[in-house]
């Protein structure tokens, strides 16, 4: 089983996210904090299953007590010699037992599969809750099926599951202060460090500031602006949004030969779309940012997604900001005035 193990003594587990989303990971991320350890099973870069050392079998256990209201066979007896068959697993395979458990309910026809998946779902998102919360520990990415051979109930879209588990703890920490008016700080102390670092303001990404060009000793009135994008509809009208004699439009619709062509023109600006076959928009972006030409220039990702997976994976790669589908010739003058200016 192979495996690659960073030690750190921050965590930013956004970041995290946005690195399995991109590269689409079959496998695990095991977390280790001072108290507790976390589980992240996925498929292709969604989720089978998470979990935590954290007492797995009570939380396990107040599910199926819930379910067993529409379930009359998850009667407490079979809840217990489920807890003597797994909650004592061998050393190694303790965090994934509760996850065993769960496909021998299934074995002994305690649950549908159907039923299982949404088990699965809902204790995963409670994990995924508290862990979008940890800030210390060492993590590891192990490059194996960690379920091979066991049946997968449940997949869930790694975004969206991860936004609304965000919005969820915003919630959390907002309802003090709709209670009785004051600022609860101490629990508003992490919420704060992830919107800094992970959910910046709209069109700026890069820690909240927004990349600029460098200094100029004049102002200039005439500027060429890259557009990348598989789609000829899309440049032909960004070309006619900007059809005036202080704009040049250098469109190109293969991002594999946009590098080459972007070091030959030098753009004041580029507009990158985020989803491109062979090589999308971050990946191209990250190359850019390592030319020392285009380490300040304005690089704005178009794309119909800016939840907070894309604004993470967009700060991964020193994107300055985004132009958001479907826009119109306003949309897209502001944006590239903001940045030019």
């Amino acid at each position: 089983m192979a495996s690659s193990t960073f030690s750190s003594q921050t965590l930013h587990p956004l970041t995290l996210l946005a690195q399995i989303s991109s590269r689409q990971t079959t496998g695990g991320l095991k977390v280790t904090t001072p108290s507790t350890e976390w589980l992240l099973l996925l498929e292709q870069g969604r989720l089978n299953f998470v979990t935590n050392s954290k007492r797995p079998f009570d939380r396990l256990d107040a599910h199926l007590r819930r379910l067993s209201l529409q379930v009359p066979s998850l009667v407490s007896a079979v809840r217990v010699q489920m807890r003597l068959l797994f909650e004592q697993a061998p050393t190694g395979a303790s965090l994934l037992a509760d996850y065993q458990a769960i496909c021998w309910l299934v074995q002994q026809q305690h649950l549908h599969p159907n039923q299982a998946a949404n088990l699965i779902a809902a204790l995963s998102r409670e994990v995924l809750e508290a862990f979008l919360e940890v800030r210390q520990g060492s993590y590891e990415f192990i490059e194996a099926d960690l379920l091979d051979n066991t049946p997968k109930y449940c997949q869930l879209n790694l975004r969206a599951t991860v936004e609304e588990c965000y919005a969820l703890l915003q919630q959390r920490h907002r309802r003090p202060t709709e209670t009785n008016g004051t600022q609860p700080r101490q629990n508003l102390h992490h919420l704060k460090s992830s919107q800094g670092n992970f959910a910046p303001a709209a069109h700026t990404v890069n820690g909240g500031q927004a990349l600029t060009p460098p200094p100029q000793t004049q102002k200039k009135d005439h500027y060429t602006i890259a557009c990348i994008d598989d789609s000829p509809t899309v440049l032909r009208a960004i070309n006619e949004f900007l059809d005036d004699k202080m704009f040049s439009v250098l469109m190109i619709d293969d991002p594999v030969k946009a590098l080459m062509k972007i070091i030959r023109n030098k753009p004041d600006l580029i507009l990158l779309d985020v989803t491109m076959p062979n090589l999308d928009g971050y990946e191209l972006c990250s190359l850019l940012r390592r030319h020392p030409e285009f380490r300040n220039t304005p690089i704005i990702m178009v794309t119909s997604h800016t939840g907070f997976i894309d604004r993470a994976k967009a700060k991964l790669v020193r994107a300055s900001g985004y132009l958001t589908k479907p826009f119109g010739q306003p949309d897209l003058l502001k944006i590239i005035f903001k940045y030019l200016n």
